[in-house]
């Protein structure tokens, strides 16, 4: 039904979920793929879920006032949900921003009004990244900075309010949508939450849901030794590595999903422009890699009719200077 809003904030959520028939015809598929397309969130991704609700928690507890300046450390996503929301409540916004981050996602920060910071701006953040970047260290190294600036870090990576979103969110409306008709549930992983949040709803709703996890394969890093690799930009390794990378967010939902898959950056961009030509969606990096996640998942005998759902997490608007759509 029509309706006046009141406010952008009003606006996350109720993404569509869609039957990509023309996409499973191109493939040969036997089973059911629906995209969540969470682009049609109102700064453009999945991350605006995960950006309100830590920023309305925060109110909630009191930990925050408009006025206040916030900051976070971000790859893109979550800092543009998070920029976009702090100007609707009257708050000032800080991204200290990931090395690999886009320039699409840069600009869109900047004419969000976000003051943009660059990792060797805060202090300590160089020298821990010397011995690796780790959960605990990113937080001390932030929630000093922040503190030293009277500013307050609102800690995406792990703060439960990211996952809960999903469990509050995007869970039920899956759920709702297919009237409980969900055999398997695919997405990336950035901070956890989205994972996290999902395998703890499907979990009490229905055990029998499997949990599909997807991340760079190896040769989809950049590392000192190959800095011009193509990426898939802002998602993170998950799967068999140290503790201290496990995202924080896991540990706090003790998540158990059932199966990861390594994606090569060159298949998750040709499986997203084959989305495009095929359904006209035009979707971002991640957003391929989940795809060609799913697919593979289709492609078995066992999954033949049955419903998998795939988390298309934005669109490709910030990916124009990659080589995905060049």
């Amino acid at each position: 039904m029509a309706k006046i809003y009141d406010s952008i904030t009003e606006l996350v959520g109720d993404t569509p979920l869609v039957h990509l028939h023309r996409y499973e015809k191109s493939e040969n598929l036997e089973a059911n793929i629906l995209g969540k397309f969470e682009y049609f969130n109102p700064s453009g991704s999945v991350k605006d879920r995960a950006a309100l609700n830590i920023i309305e928690e925060a109110e909630k507890r009191g930990d925050i006032k408009p006025g206040m300046t916030l900051i976070d450390y971000t790859s893109g996503n979550t800092g543009i949900g998070e920029a976009t929301f702090a100007n609707a409540k009257g708050y000032k916004f800080v991204a200290v921003i990931q090395p690999q981050v886009s320039v699409e996602r840069s600009q869109i920060l900047k004419a969000l009004g976000a003051e943009l910071l660059q990792v060797t701006d805060v202090p300590g953040f160089a020298e821990m990244l010397k011995t690796g970047l780790s959960l605990a260290g990113l937080y001390k190294v932030m929630n000093d900075f922040a503190k030293a600036n009277g500013w307050y870090y609102l800690n995406q990576c792990g703060d439960r309010a990211n996952s809960e979103a999903h469990i509050k969110g995007t869970g039920p409306e899956i759920w709702e949508a297919t009237g409980g008709k969900v055999d398997y549930v695919v997405q990336l992983v950035g901070t956890g939450g989205t994972l996290s949040g999902l395998t703890e709803f499907f979990r009490k709703k229905n055990p029998n849901v499997k949990i599909i996890g997807a991340q760079p394969a190896p040769q989809s890093l950049k590392n000192p030794e190959f800095p011009e690799r193509n990426t898939i930009d802002g998602v993170l390794k998950f799967n068999g590595v140290p503790d201290d990378k496990v995202p924080e967010l896991f540990k706090i939902f003790d998540t158990k999903y059932d199966e990861c898959f390594d994606v090569v950056a060159e298949d998750a961009y040709e499986t997203g422009r084959k989305l495009v030509k095929n359904e006209g969606f035009f979707v971002g990096q991640s957003a391929g890699a989940a795809l060609w996640t799913a697919t593979q998942i289709a492609k078995r005998p066992e999954a033949k009719g049955k419903n998998i759902v795939v988390i298309l997490a934005d669109n490709a608007f910030k990916y124009l200077s990659t080589n995905m759509y060049k």
